[in-house]
């Protein structure tokens, strides 16, 4: 069976090693040498141990980062800097992609790129979590605008325990914020999540925000 023939029985851009060896397994005598032969030949990329895309002569659509950072490392939802730039919080285009688990840190060094997963707290996990969807490539997990701020602000732990103000220039300065888009984060969501991390920097995020609308709406 060759990769054209395979390709037709996988509809989906990430699978694993036991799709093919359900696919191969009639077909073939020794699977692992199959595949390590695909691989070799660029028809199949590996992104882990048991994890595949199909090269890129043999792919009906990009792959999606978002997604294979979802299947990489389970639980987990893309978070920090790269959902901050997907939103255009920040200015820079984030080249690795950084998701939240439940579990230990991990990182994976693929021909897509690296994708790194830092812990976060259970009781602040799935606050703030979009499930987006598609038909090509199905389901996926990102944190929500706030989510990812309050994140990446509960994540730096180099920064301490900030006044407002201090706090308003690290967002501004140091992390580079687009402030306009910060004034229109959802209040209730970040306290939600403030208290869930029981942060005291992100009340102050909560706050800070809070106090530019009723300016603003006065």
């Amino acid at each position: 069976m060759n990769i054209i023939e395979i390709r037709k029985h996988i509809p989906m851009v990430v699978f694993t090693h036991k799709i093919l060896e359900s696919i191969l397994i009639d077909q073939v005598s020794n699977i692992n040498a199959k595949i390590a032969y695909m691989v070799k030949k660029g028809e199949l990329i590996r992104l882990k141990k048991g994890v595949y895309i199909f090269g890129e002569d043999y792919q009906t659509t990009s792959p999606d980062t978002i997604n294979i950072a979802n299947t990489l490392y389970a639980p987990s939802y893309v978070s920090f800097d790269y959902a901050l730039s997907y939103y255009g919080l920040i200015p820079e285009r984030v080249h690795e992609i950084t998701s939240a688990t439940m579990r230990m840190k991990k990182e994976f060094d693929t021909p897509l790129g690296r994708f790194t997963y830092k812990p976060v707290p259970l009781q602040a996990y799935a606050l703030g979590v979009d499930w987006l969807y598609d038909d090509i490539h199905g389901g996926k997990l990102i944190a929500t605008s706030e989510k990812s701020l309050c994140d990446k602000i509960r994540s730096d732990r180099g920064i301490g325990r900030l006044s407002q103000q201090k706090l308003r220039d690290y967002l501004e300065f140091d992390l580079r914020i687009d402030m306009d888009l910060l004034y229109t984060l959802d209040t209730t969501l970040i306290l939600a999540i403030a208290t869930a991390y029981k942060s005291s920097n992100l009340k102050n995020l909560s706050k800070i925000i809070s106090k530019r609308k009723k300016i603003v709406d006065s």
